[in-house]
């Protein structure tokens, strides 16, 4: 698969598909020929650690050619490979410290997150290789399936996509939330990889443009493929009113018309306010629990990673920025939840599936038509729109349910009663029919493949 996504932007349409790889080509050509290194040298549009896999590629070379492309690719199947590693064995490294690190004889290989995780990157195309957030995207599903069991570790690696690209950084927002120490497990290690960051670039002279991505970030207008951009786009299909252009000084395509710029603004208020919202909720949903929150692993997990669905849909949608490969973010969580056989999570790994898919027809392979006002691709791209929101709030309903398995403490259900959905969960009671007590709270007994 991953041959396919290199062959696809590395030698059938790279200046569709890796257009971006240019760019971060270019840069560095800069910084190892000129000594014009981004964030040290002037302002930059990406946070400085994003200077590190840019630079890792140009082992490939700078000059030209398809050396650069070819080195990031294989960086980013490497790294995928060890995000597909942590999904196989994501039960046994969730497991609460203090239990039996090896797997029962009964308990079944997971290999659900794994397949969704293969799928999904397929299904969203050359995006899902050609872009920085593909560095990032691995990276955060360790984060997520280490939390509970090692959320120093987690933190560190949050952070650290957090200076790649900013989006990582929400999700420590549900870590928080889900530990029992969160200044000593979360604050304090995300403050460490700060001060290093910080450290260097202001060591290398770059401190008045450590911060400027979040300047360059308020100067974008309402980007085509946004959510917010959406009631416009469908507009300018029976109207001249809506003008489709290219933002030259940042390369992105932005839609203007009547009440886009009013848009733009709301968006950037709504953005903190949405974010704020969301870290309210996974609070509610925490105190809402109660001391039996910290007895039962399912619905730590639950709260952690239903809590970073809800921050990355929340970053998405209250966007003025819409670039496709942001959708790449919707990944780690849904696949960390499948390889945790976490319940209700198979509705929303359709519908993200569905949105890989209708992301890679819009862009690559109809970016075209779409500029170009085209209805059929336009449609394509507004129903994804709907569905991103459709995502958020099914999202937002499922923290506001209770939960869907029994908490220790909670009447003993029958098993001939049960939710079928929720049969097989351990609990540190004695264990669900047909799970050894060894197995942690959380690892379900049904055959591995059933989402």
């Amino acid at each position: 698969m991953h041959a396919w996504l290199a062959w696809v932007g590395v030698v059938w349409i790279p200046q569709k598909a890796f257009w971006d790889l240019e760019l971060y080509r270019y840069w560095m050509w800069l910084g190892l020929h000129e000594g014009q290194w981004p964030v040290l040298s002037g302002d930059w549009v990406y946070p400085a650690g994003a200077v590190v896999p840019m630079l890792a590629a140009a082992a490939g070379g700078t000059a030209g050619g398809s050396g650069y492309a070819t080195v990031w690719a294989l960086l980013v199947t490497a790294l995928d490979a060890g995000a597909l590693g942590v999904l196989l064995h994501a039960p046994r490294l969730a497991r609460p410290v203090g239990r039996s690190g090896h797997r029962h004889p009964h308990e079944p290989r997971v290999t659900t997150g794994a397949w969704w995780w293969i799928g999904f990157l397929a299904l969203l195309g050359p995006i899902a290789m050609g872009r920085l957030d593909a560095v990032v995207a691995p990276v955060v599903v360790v984060a997520l399936a280490v939390t509970l069991r090692h959320p120093r570790l987690s933190s560190v690696l949050l952070t650290v996509g957090a200076w790649v690209k900013v989006a990582p950084g929400a999700l420590l927002l549900a870590v928080v939330v889900a530990v029992r120490r969160p200044w000593r497990d979360v604050v304090l290690p995300a403050a460490v990889v700060c001060v290093v960051v910080v450290g260097a670039v202001v060591a290398g002279g770059g401190a008045p443009h450590l911060l400027s991505f979040l300047g360059e970030q308020e100067d974008r207008g309402l980007q085509i493929e946004a959510v917010g951009a959406t009631p416009w786009v469908v507009w300018g299909l029976w109207s001249d009113e809506v003008e489709r252009f290219l933002n030259q000084p940042i390369v992105t395509w932005e839609v203007s018309g009547p009440g886009t710029a009013g848009a733009a603004d709301a968006l950037g208020a709504l953005f903190v306010v949405g974010l704020a919202a969301c870290a309210a909720l996974l609070w509610w949903r925490r105190l809402h629990l109660g001391p039996r929150f910290w007895q039962d692993a399912v619905a730590q997990r639950e709260l952690v990673v239903r809590g970073a669905m809800l921050l990355v849909l929340a970053t998405i949608v209250f966007n003025k920025v819409g670039t496709p490969q942001y959708v790449g973010w919707l990944a780690p969580p849904v696949a960390v939840a499948l390889a945790l056989r976490l319940p209700g999570w198979r509705v929303t790994a359709w519908t993200v599936a569905g949105v890989a898919a209708a992301t890679q027809v819009v862009f690559p392979w109809g970016y075209d038509q779409v500029l170009a006002g085209e209805p059929l691709v336009t449609a394509v791209l507004a129903a994804r729109n709907v569905a991103l929101v459709v995502l958020l709030v099914l999202t937002a309903r499922a923290l506001l349910r209770p939960p869907a398995h029994p908490l220790p403490g909670d009447a003993e259900v029958p098993a001939s009663d049960a939710h079928p959905r929720t049969q097989g969960w351990a609990s540190d009671a004695g264990g669900a029919p047909g799970v050894s007590p060894e197995v942690a709270p959380g690892t379900v007994s049904s055959p591995a493949g059933s989402p």
